[in-house]
């Protein structure tokens, strides 16, 4: 799935040489009648899949049973959310490297209680947090997580997971830590018999399944102004901006209210 907020497009003659290793749906590939939108292939050869895997069925007895390599003064390791000194270390890195805008300004800033809400749903496991240290400084320096999800695929429901929050320490980027980290996570979550996922991109990988569009509404436009993040449109004023901005006191929608924990059964 492809994030329509900041797409940055890749050029499709690229060969995507780590991707086109691995088993996701190339560009070049549509599915089968009924089964979905055409594909629209960079070299005009089109090949047409049914619903399925895409990789030989396999075992958990066929999976590489230790970790891959890292690069040399690197190493693995498990983030316990739980322990607060890992739980900021986290936060840390993912504050200071994880998702900005092309100007490198904005990043988002996840709170360290929402990460170990997102990273610990029913049935979460310790192993699918994966960290790399640097060795001698024991400094976290990239992540990924997986979580259990059950996914319905049109008629076909099954146990996936949701990959998130790739991230590798932004001096490091050269190192080619990131499809390490992903053939890890991979390589974990099959030792559990699971061979599907979903994950989300801001560029376009192959191959989507779906673009979403992020739609904003400003809460505190004078201090969006004051950071630029926003920017004032031309013959307004600040004024005029909050004016226009500001929300009723009274939620205009009927029946609005304040999520409470009975809306969301177990």
């Amino acid at each position: 799935m492809a994030e329509d907020g900041s797409i940055r497009k890749v050029d499709r003659k690229d060969k995507y040489a780590f991707w086109e290793t691995q088993p996701v749906a190339q560009f070049n590939e549509q599915a089968a009648e009924g089964e979905g939108s055409a594909g629209d292939g960079a070299d005009g050869k089109q090949v047409t899949r049914q619903d399925g895997p895409i990789d030989v069925v396999k075992t958990p007895a066929d999976v590489k049973q230790d970790p891959y390599n890292l690069p040399a003064n690197f190493e693995w390791c498990e983030c316990d959310m739980n322990d607060d000194a890992t739980r900021q270390e986290v936060y840390d890195l993912l504050v200071n490297n994880y998702v900005e805008d092309d100007d490198e300004m904005f990043r988002f800033n996840y709170s360290r209680a929402f990460l170990k809400w997102a990273l610990q749903p029913p049935g979460y496991k310790l192993e699918w947090h994966i960290g790399v240290r640097a060795s001698t400084s024991k400094k976290l320096v990239g992540f990924i997580t997986a979580i259990p999800a059950t996914i319905r695929v049109r008629a076909n429901t099954m146990p996936m997971v949701e990959i998130n929050f790739l991230c590798v320490h932004k001096k490091l980027r050269a190192k080619r830590l990131a499809p390490v980290l992903i053939k890890e996570i991979t390589r974990r979550v099959n030792l559990h018999d699971i061979w599907q996922a979903s994950y989300t991109a801001g560029v376009v990988l192959p191959k989507p399944v779906a673009t979403t569009r992020y739609y904003h509404r400003s809460i505190n436009p004078k201090k969006l102004i004051e950071i630029n993040f926003s920017r004032l449109s031309s013959r307004m004023t600040m004024a005029r901006t909050i004016k226009l901005y500001k929300l009723p006191d009274v939620p205009a929608t009927p029946g609005l209210r304040p999520m409470v924990e009975a809306d969301v059964p177990q």
